[in-house]
């Protein structure tokens, strides 16, 4: 198994609840830096991967995993040259990318996200997928400003544009494009180097999260840096092959919807097994995959 899948491991078995908190040993985490652009780094230690740009008009951060590792993220922001941040982009609602924004936005942080992450975020919700409550978050932890499209950043000599991808890994995704540094923030659009999960309970889809994909590849040269949701920071190559899978897999499977197959005759065929030896080694077995995101294909017409 990858070294970097295990705080995937982690971050699912993890409920969201006050007893998970107490019963991680928290103390124990650190985190990765890695370069990705001019006073542009990502961070890494358990939940979704962070970017944060550090400069004279203030600290901007993407996501901001759990809260019992705030004390540790601004303390590794305080390394970069960094403050408490100005800005916070959430690329989604998911408790691995979120669970920091009460202490952040008590601290005075804005946290941005797009509409539908404000309104999962202000009510009581569960992931059926991974049998997991998540509590809403105070007012301090929601985010101030909204958008519905895609807004844009201008901080520290750089323009950040944020934009929303419709139903990709949920109803909510945004993507951050720093443009003058060519790098991207994917959020979980990309799991780099294993099956992505796809909150289809809360409008993900196998095709949207391909569509995004696309969106991304687009955007990116032989030099962009992309950091993923999950996985180490990777290339529009890498992104392509990404692409590439969820293309094969998202053919086979609509053809197999089409005609008519069930969840548990397609499971029987295993018609993507062959995949796993390289997509397989994070938490989901193809079977796995497959009984979370069947439900949510569209039958093509």
């Amino acid at each position: 198994m990858k070294n970097w899948i295990q705080p995937l491991l982690i971050t699912i078995a993890i409920s969201g609840g006050v007893s998970a908190w107490a019963d991680h040993h928290w103390s124990e985490v650190s985190y990765q830096r890695i370069p990705v652009g001019d006073h542009i780094y990502a961070l890494m230690a358990e939940g979704g991967n962070i970017a944060v740009a550090v400069g004279e008009e203030g600290t901007f951060l993407v996501d901001d995993q759990f809260a019992p590792l705030t004390k540790k993220l601004l303390w590794e922001i305080e390394q970069l040259g960094g403050g408490t941040p100005r800005f916070l982009v959430n690329t989604h609602w998911h408790y691995d990318h979120t669970g920091g924004n009460e202490n952040l936005g008590a601290a005075g942080t804005l946290i941005v996200a797009h509409d539908n992450v404000r309104k999962l975020l202000s009510v009581d919700g569960h992931l059926s997928a991974l049998n997991v409550a998540i509590k809403a978050l105070g007012k301090e932890g929601l985010p101030v400003i909204t958008f519905s499209r895609d807004t844009s950043f201008h901080i520290n000599g750089e323009t950040i544009r944020v934009f929303h991808v419709e139903h990709a890994h949920t109803d909510g995704d945004a993507v951050v494009h720093f443009q003058k540094a060519n790098v991207i923030h994917a959020g979980d659009v990309w799991f780099n180097g294993f099956y992505p999960f796809i909150d289809v309970e809360h409008g993900g889809s196998l095709a949207g999260i391909l569509a995004a994909s696309e969106q991304i590849i687009a955007l990116a040269d032989e030099q962009t840096k992309i950091i993923p949701g999950h996985g180490p920071v990777g290339s529009r190559d890498e992104l392509i092959h990404y692409r590439d899978m969820l293309s094969q897999v998202l053919t086979t499977l609509a053809a197999l919807k089409k005609q008519g197959k069930s969840l548990e005759q397609v499971i029987a065929m295993q018609p993507i097994a062959s995949l796993d030896a390289e997509w397989g080694d994070g938490y989901f077995s193809s079977e796995k995959w497959l009984e979370i995101i069947y439900s949510g294909l569209e039958v093509p017409r």
